[in-house]
């Protein structure tokens, strides 16, 4: 005997249901040193919209946020500032590296300029340039909410299992150019 169900009744997994409830309402933590704040900056405003994609609400307490996006350079006298923030922030929590000066340090090769934060914070997604247009980081955005959606499990099963977990994407360096006119 067959059980019928309306036509509004949806049947899933759980997990499956809160990931997509985590994906699409992300509220990022913005940590913008420098010019890659400006694109921050745009990609939250009309034009590009980011709240089309679930990350409406821009917060300014780590209490409230599950996604950091580093935007521009740290200075290693801002990096403690950053670890505290990032440790405020409640599990599950993302972050988002934006700009050639957060994750490899850019063009301050200098003591002062912490040359990648993924040397003290785990970053999930990397959004090259100098400075990124507001189209890289809604891609990195709907990169990870793909990630979101994959790995995320309803009672945190995830971080039992750390095998099970997708590796984290390295960074990839400029391609060398062999053909360099001499």
């Amino acid at each position: 005997m067959a059980i019928e169900l309306p036509d509004n009744v949806v049947i899933t997994q759980l997990d499956e249901l809160v990931s997509w409830c985590r994906k699409n309402s992300l509220w990022p933590m913005p940590f913008a040193t420098a010019c890659c704040g400006i694109e921050l900056m745009a990609t939250g405003a009309s034009r590009h919209d980011l709240a089309r994609f679930g990350a409406e609400v821009f917060r300014f307490s780590p209490r409230q946020c599950d996604l950091m996006i580093v935007a521009g350079r740290v200075v290693m006298k801002m990096l403690p500032v950053l670890q505290r923030i990032w440790q405020q922030m409640h599990e599950p929590k993302w972050c988002i590296s934006m700009g050639a000066c957060a994750s490899t340090g850019g063009v301050f090769d200098t003591y002062s300029v912490v040359q990648g934060i993924d040397r003290f914070i785990p970053v999930d997604m990397y959004v090259p340039g100098c400075p990124p247009r507001p189209e890289q980081l809604i891609q990195a955005v709907i990169d990870l909410q793909g990630k979101i959606q994959r790995e995320g499990t309803m009672f945190g099963g995830e971080f039992e299992r750390p095998q099970e977990q997708e590796p984290k994407r390295a960074l990839q360096g400029p391609e060398v150019v062999r053909d360099w006119p001499r």
